[in-house]
């Protein structure tokens, strides 16, 4: 039941104390052409901040900004004009990039690599111990549900999936700081579920997640301040409660009533609300919720899949207990000392025996009598054989030389 009543309190702000992570002040981004002529204003006059502990939504349509906005704050791309800070320095500062973790909207990943061998590569940039890189990899592929596919090479994998170990390789350095920019891309609605999880246990930690989307129902359910774009300005900003709360409105929500109880109720609010404006319906789930019921009831009777499983608990180094977790053991290492074994040296070669050679037939080649003329090719050869040529006397006598040699002779 709606019925018009008195705004409802909103929760508080965030306190301004909190620290803040990323601040953009004046940020201004125009692309030019080779003539140095303005193309293109990105990103014109931005203002915004970022703190501890909050995920902050990026919105807009196609070309507003959001991913322009991203490369700025990551120091892919100079901004034209305005102030940006990243943990309070510069996004170009070599070590503050050790404290971020980046998704971007298409997987660029090596397609040759298996799932582990991903995550060790890049836990290798961050100079991760190998101990640790083997941990955390296996903790990781068993959050997204790749474990069962960790020797499958990258380029085999769907969308779907590439972006479960593109989102694995954002997290292997434990940031700080973390950026995604449409997530949730590819994937099916448990991997959706699984992801907004995530993100929300990241934030309860301390970290700080910067949320770029065109799903709309993702951002609600996860964000806590959006920033909507278009045309390259903020033209909203804001707690989301605020944002979509409808102040002139008050729900309220109770169990069924029966019919006499429920004509009591409507006629007291009759009193002082005009009819058209109550209205009366059952509450429904979200088509999410559903689904994602459903396909608990089939995991719960024990159906099987081959793709990307669902239902695994968050990495241990991620919600701070890594200690708690067990190492799994490493399958790439048993995939190599399962090889094929090697064969044995071979043994010396017997020897073998001199093919015997026809002396007589030796010895009149090697005379310097004049070869017969050649007869002539028979009518089916495509083409007459040419001529043999003659050698002197000199070159008779070497060839004879040689080939007495071989035969032993002097």
């Amino acid at each position: 039941m709606v019925a018009q009543a008195s705004p409802a309190p909103l929760a508080p702000p965030a306190s301004s104390a909190a620290e803040t992570i990323v601040a953009v002040r004046g940020l201004t981004k125009v692309f030019k052409d080779f003539w140095g002529r303005a193309k293109a204003r990105a990103v014109d006059n931005v203002d915004f901040e970022v703190r501890r502990g909050e995920i902050l939504g990026l919105l807009g349509p196609n070309g507003s900004g959001k991913s322009t906005t991203i490369k700025l704050i990551l120091g892919l791309l100079k901004p034209t004009k305005g102030h940006i800070e990243v943990f309070g320095h510069s996004p170009r500062h070599v070590q503050t990039k050790a404290r971020i973790g980046y998704l971007p909207e298409e997987s660029y990943l090596y397609r040759f690599l298996d799932s582990a061998e991903t995550l060790d590569f890049f836990g290798n940039l961050f100079h991760l111990p190998p101990g640790e890189r083997q941990k955390r990899s296996a903790q990781l592929l068993e959050m997204v549900g790749l474990a069962q596919t960790r020797t499958r090479a990258v380029g085999e994998f769907s969308k779907g999936m590439q972006r479960r170990i593109g989102l694995a390789q954002a997290l292997i350095n434990d940031p700080d700081l973390v950026i995604l920019d449409e997530p949730t891309s590819g994937l099916d609605p448990i991997g959706c579920r699984e992801i907004k999880d995530l993100i929300i246990a990241l934030a309860r930690r301390g970290k700080t997640v910067i949320l770029s989307s065109h799903l709309l129902s993702d951002v609600e359910d996860v964000c806590d301040r959006v920033v909507i774009y278009y045309g390259g300005k903020i033209h909203a900003q804001g707690p989301l409660k605020e944002l979509l709360a409808r102040p002139d409105r008050i729900r309220i929500t109770c169990p069924v009533l029966s019919r006499p109880d429920l004509d009591k109720v409507l006629s007291e609010l009759g009193r002082d609300v005009p009819a058209d404006q109550i209205r009366v319906d059952n509450p429904s789930q979200n088509l999410e919720s559903y689904f994602l019921e459903v396909v608990e009831r089939a995991r719960t009777a024990s159906a099987q899949t081959s793709g990307a499983t669902s239902g695994h608990h968050i990495a241990d180094y991620l919600r701070g207990d890594a200690d708690a977790g067990q190492r799994a053991p490493d399958k790439v290492l048993e995939r190599f000392t399962q090889a094929a074994p090697v064969a044995p040296a071979s043994p010396a070669k017997a020897s073998v025996p001199e093919p015997t050679v026809d002396s007589a037939k030796l010895a009149a080649l090697t005379q310097a009598t004049p070869s017969p003329a050649p007869a002539a090719p028979p009518a089916s050869a495509a083409k007459p054989a040419a001529p043999e040529p003659k050698l002197s006397e000199n070159e008779l006598k070497q060839a004879n030389d040689k080939l007495s040699s071989l035969l032993g002779k002097k």
